[in-house]
């Protein structure tokens, strides 16, 4: 079982992993190390992932998992075993994990320095034009200058084709004149030919994701150079599979 570990400079007793593909008994199209149990999946394959991961990172608890519908709801992470509606949460308990699946949207795992809060989101682009980064903060109740953020393996904008409709959301719900120019520049042109405009756009969900956490005053960001789509060996994506499996993003401190 293949299992990356964020390169960011996180207090020591914050645990942080992002899953890929590698290992694990699902068969395809969801192979192999499925972690979603909502994706068409045998339910004893996917819980066998999740035991083999557990013992892989040693979880102190079982993790917060999410039924996630492309929202900005933010919840309290809990060690029960349950499934809560959302698509992020938090904890700022000991031994409790904040979990979350993606096979292309943006996993974001967030920590405080103190290393006393920590947080997991999954980040669309639904969520995100909608406000779950400013949802996600009004949660945490700390100083933007005590977070830091890392953006885990999502699609790259070369591979993330989106219509007008997109575009147009995103800037029609920013007033600021200077950020709407930044995200008018997350937004790529496409031109397949000199006679086929399609009125295509190609999204940066990485850069998009930055300019929301900016506007809050959070700039300790890492992560955000990886492509979902890409990477087939490695990494679940719904836009080149649809069928398929998803990996976790999960974090939490001792």
């Amino acid at each position: 079982m293949e299992i990356l570990k964020p390169n960011w400079p996180a207090p020591k007793n914050v645990f942080a992993f992002f899953t890929t593909r590698i290992g694990g008994v699902s068969s395809d199209p969801w192979s192999a190390n499925n972690l979603s149990f909502n994706v068409g999946d045998k339910l004893e394959s996917v819980q066998t992932n999740w035991e083999l991961l557990s013992k892989k990172i040693s979880l102190p608890s079982p993790p917060q998992l999410l039924e996630q519908i492309h929202g900005i709801d933010i919840v309290k992470a809990e060690c029960n075993g349950s499934t809560k509606i959302g698509d992020g949460s938090y904890s700022d308990r000991a031994g409790i994990v904040c979990t979350i699946t993606t096979a292309d949207c943006l996993p974001v795992l967030i920590c405080n320095t103190q290393g006393s809060l920590v947080a997991s989101v999954h980040v669309g682009w639904r969520g995100l034009s909608a406000g779950i980064i400013s949802n996600l903060i009004e949660n945490l109740k700390v100083p933007a200058k005590d977070l830091m953020v890392y953006l885990g393996p999502a699609i790259s904008q070369k591979n993330f084709e989106v219509g007008p409709e997109v575009r147009e959301i995103f800037l029609r719900k920013c007033i600021n004149i200077g950020i709407r120019k930044k995200i008018n520049s997350c937004f790529l042109k496409i031109y397949k030919n000199k006679i086929d405009r399609n009125n295509k756009w190609k999204a940066d969900l990485y850069n998009l994701a930055k300019i929301y956490f900016n506007e809050h005053g959070i700039f300790d960001i890492y992560g955000g150079d990886l492509c979902t789509y890409k990477d087939s060996e490695r990494f679940y994506s719904y836009r080149r599979d649809g069928i398929t499996g998803r990996m976790a993003s999960l974090i939490w401190f001792s």
